[in-house]
């Protein structure tokens, strides 16, 4: 695309902005635009700043059924609505051959160049700039996985890139006589240390060469980019660059992977592409990056991050997903000129069938490639898409809602160049985390933080459950606690047994407890540390053997285990590896292998007593490795084994009997009772070694809860005083169940196969603020409305979509008093559908109102101001493109 189509093309995503139209609801000519999420302005964003995404799976998603939807929910091509959400530009992988002998495709969309042809055809229909993402594998490349592809497996890297030259020249001549408007071309996928099977920066630097020549060839005014990861690794990203600068590989873009799961800060990474950019000259990109808007699992297959502790940085919401991708943004603009922009990692992929029909779904996968990886992968990759292949790891990452519709942070892109701003609205309410050993008291915050949309944040106190009383040594426990505004919170405490070991993390600068035989080892290595900084690391050029071996005295009598985490790639078959723990004649030896980098493995030896003021010696032994294998061993533990556990059946049983419980049928009261046994009955069941006493003790505790259950008074629909009785009074209480007596309303009738459904943007909401309420099942162009019922008040009437949905951003009343409540969803004809909600007061509320009206007074002014930057032009690359 011409360098004046690119800006015309952004100055009208812009003026769409400023209008209100499509890609936003509304907007001032002088402030940031009014929303359902708060988006500060990125400053500085130059008008051809890249607003990408990567879609590459979306021809499989479709085949499977799975439709895209415009911003009012209407069936729309995905393009359209990216193009229309302000994205402008598209990366596709491109993979070999992802098929098996029977043509039978690998999954993750089956990327070959014919398909990856015609998503680009799709998005240049709809005037949007492509990327062409050459991985030179047959499936993916990462830095764990940098296969040759089956065709080349018996080249050597001469011929090698030979092959890498004819097969980018033949598939860019593909693109070209298509019509595809390639800007940008990756010649490798994360390529730390290896790239089409070659390792090595000498053989490295001929493949990236070859490419490059290809690129230069058939598409002169493209840019061509080389990528890697792990930004956080000091001095990662200059010495790759040096690396390549020593070759003269011919490249323009240094494009980096960024997720805030793994990646560090965001200072190091403006930090180290600003290095690279002024001492080589370079343009630099985020090729990839991405935020978790919930971590629920939509499809079956589990996803990347699902767990609280894995995602800290921002909130788990929409809102988090925006915050997110626009700091990203923000990093790479502070780059200065050679920052060209942001890609979006895969955010269109989404459950091919909701998680509870696993069975349909895998057939969907198989078929369509759908899933992240087919069964048929395989004979390719069996160490990892051969054991766990499957679904969508990244549904919960995704940019659209499960039925295609998408999010409100799809529109960051757009939202950077204005501000956006919401009322107020809890984002996030800080989770604790404690790790500590069994000699450590548990020790619980008095507060914890709680983050609003507007990035302000405040200290609310908190109570926590009497449960933390039952913590009985190592385990993992979960303490639930609320706040002093009615918020739920809860505490994930990790509490491992006394540690013998000395230096187990290998940090300490003096390594004298540690003692290395043989070769190619390393103790207090800076290589690949689990956790820290610091690792006992292995690597050799020629073949090797290497233990690290530690000895501790003076122990206390009892049976002793050791573990470790282990890591690394063996690059061949033949290696002896374990850890054995030793003492007085007895011994107890744990296999391990090394199954590629980063996949962390665990050896655990069995048990061996130890006298009392004896000595035990720990080993790990790595015998016979391949020239070029290399691993790191971090986290030794040497600890007294665990007593034998308690049979913990009768208190299982007792949880899933209070699982079962219908809670819509009791009062509030005796419910909070019943959370409190089942708080105290999950602490015992974290433990590592349960107690009889607690078991039996807690199970008792449990049933008593439940036979505690009071159930909530029943209305009478014959008596017209009964707010039961009206069908337009929503109730007096968030405790009382649906009650329509209209006998022509399916809402009245229980046994109904299909209710009304619905969802809320969060259940920590904020006095004044505002949540968005999703519904479905309605009856299309039927009269809704939404009801706060405690109060009551009516937030709002609207009516059905064609497909019987319902989207409504709501305000909660300012004089909505803290704690829970329900939400509403009300039909005209089909019914009604309850959400349990908490309402929290803003402890200054007035500096709420100031706050929103600062920021946008604040945005106006940035507003003026960036106009003069954005009113610049960047000068033109030489590559004659911008991308």
């Amino acid at each position: 695309m011409l360098l004046r189509t690119r800006f015309a093309a952004a100055a009208s995503a812009a003026a769409l902005l400023a209008a209100g139209v499509g890609i936003a609801p509304a907007a001032a000519a002088d402030g940031p635009v009014e929303a359902g999420i708060t988006v500060p302005r990125v400053e500085g964003l130059p008008a051809d700043f890249i607003n990408g995404v990567d879609v590459s799976s979306v021809l499989s998603l479709e085949e499977s059924g799975v439709v895209f939807r415009d911003a009012a929910g209407e069936p729309a091509d995905l393009f359209d609505v990216l193009a229309a959400e302000g994205v402008t530009d598209v990366r596709v992988r491109v993979w070999n051959d992802p098929f098996d002998a029977e043509g039978r495709g690998y999954g993750g969309g089956n990327t070959d160049v014919d398909r990856a042809i015609e998503i680009g055809e799709r998005a240049t229909d709809a005037g949007l700039g492509v990327l062409v993402n050459f991985h030179y594998s047959d499936f993916w490349a990462d830095p764990a996985k940098q296969q040759s592809p089956k065709a080349w497996a018996a080249l050597d890297t001469a011929a090698k890139a030979e092959a890498v030259e004819q097969f980018t020249t033949e598939a860019l001549e593909g693109f070209v006589a298509a019509g595809v408007d390639v800007t940008m071309v990756q010649v490798g996928n994360e390529t730390n240390g290896r790239v089409a099977g070659v390792s090595g920066w000498d053989g490295m630097a001929q493949i990236f060469s070859a490419g490059s020549r290809a690129v230069r060839a058939v598409l002169p005014e493209a840019q061509v980019a080389v990528h890697f990861t792990n930004p956080e690794r000091s001095g990662a990203y200059a010495g790759y660059a040096a690396e390549l600068d020593a070759r003269d590989v011919d490249y323009d873009v240094f494009a980096s992977s960024y997720y805030p799961f793994w990646h560090g800060t965001l200072a190091n990474l403006t930090s180290v592409l600003s290095q690279v950019a002024t001492t080589y000259g370079k343009d630099v990109i985020v090729a990839e990056t991405s935020w978790a808007n919930t971590l629920a699992d939509g499809d079956g297959h589990g996803n990347v991050i699902d767990q609280p502790s894995e995602a800290t940085q921002y909130p788990v919401s929409v809102q988090g997903q925006a915050t997110a991708l626009r700091d990203v943004m923000q990093a790479v603009v502070d780059v200065g000129d050679a920052g060209l922009g942001v890609f979006y990692w895969e955010p269109a992929w989404l459950p091919v069938g909701p998680a509870d029909e696993y069975a349909a779904n895998s057939l969907l996968w198989e078929r369509d490639g759908s899933g992240w990886a087919s069964s048929y992968a395989a004979e390719y990759d069996p160490n990892d898409a051969g054991e766990y292949f499957g679904g969508s790891a990244w549904d919960n990452q995704a940019l659209f809602a499960a039925d295609g519709t998408p999010l409100e942070s799809l529109r960051t892109f757009a939202y950077a160049r204005t501000g956006a701003v919401a009322p107020l609205e809890v984002t996030d309410v800080e989770t604790v985390t404690l790790a500590l050993d069994e000699t450590q008291p548990v020790a619980l915050p008095e507060t914890v933080t709680v983050s609003y949309n507007d990035g302000s944040s405040e200290e609310q106190a908190v109570t926590w459950s009497s449960a933390v009383d039952r913590i009985a040594g190592p385990g993992e426990y979960r303490i639930p606690g609320t706040t002093s505004a009615g918020l739920a919170t809860s505490a994930a405490i990790t509490i491992t047994a006394r540690n013998y070991a000395l230096n187990p993390g290998f940090e300490l600068g003096d390594t004298g407890a540690w003692q290395k035989t043989g070769t190619g080892g390393t103790v207090g290595s800076s290589s690949d540390p689990r956790t820290g900084s610091r690792s006992a690391h292995f690597y050799s050029g020629s073949p090797f053997s290497v233990g690290f071996t530690q000895t501790v005295t003076g122990l206390p009598a009892g049976d002793y285990v050791a573990s470790g985490y282990v890591q690394g790639d063996l690059d061949g078959p033949g290696s002896a590896l374990g850890l054995t723990l030793s003492s007085g004649g007895e011994s107890a030896t744990a296999p391990f292998t090394l199954d590629g980098y980063a996949n962390w493995s665990q050896p655990t030896t069995g048990a061996v007593a130890v006298a009392d003021g004896g000595s035990a010696t720990l080993t790990f032994s790595i015998d016979d490795l391949l020239a070029g294998a290399y691993g790191s061993i971090d986290d030794v533990q040497l600890s007294l084994a665990p007593p034998a556990a308690a049979d913990t059946a009768p208190l299982e049983a007792a949880v899933e009997r209070a699982e079962a419980v219908d809670r819509a049928a009791w009062t509030a009261e005796t419910l909070a009772a019943l959370d409190a046994a089942l708080a105290e009955a999950r602490v015992v069941l974290g433990a590592v070694s349960p107690t009889e006493a607690d078991v039996t003790e807690v199970a008792a505790l449990v049933d008593a809860a439940i036979a505690g259950l009071e159930e909530l008074p029943v209305t009478d629909p014959t008596d017209p005083t009964d707010p039961g009785t009206d069908p337009t009074d929503p109730g007096t209480g968030p405790g009382e169940p649906t009650e329509l007596t209209d006998p022509t309303d399916p809402g009245a009738d229980p046994t109904l196969d299909e209710q009304p459904t619905a969802t809320v943007s969060s259940t920590a909401l904020v006095a004044g603020g505002t949540v968005t309420v999703r519904a479905a099942g309605f009856e299309p162009g039927e009269a809704v409305q939404i009801w706060l019922r405690s109060e009551p008040v009516l937030l709002r009437s609207t009516t059905a979509s064609s497909d019987g949905s319902v989207v409504a951003t709501v305000t909660i009343p300012r004089d909505t008093p803290a704690g829970a409540h329900r939400i509403e969803v009300r039909g005209a004809v089909t019914g009604s559908v309850l959400v349990d909600v908490t309402v929290s007061p803003r402890l200054a509320a007035t500096g709420a109102t100031g706050s929103v009206e600062v920021a946008l007074l604040g945005g106006a002014l940035l507003l003026l101001g960036g106009a003069l930057v954005v009113s610049r032009r960047r000068a033109l690359k030489t590559a004659g493109a911008l991308d």
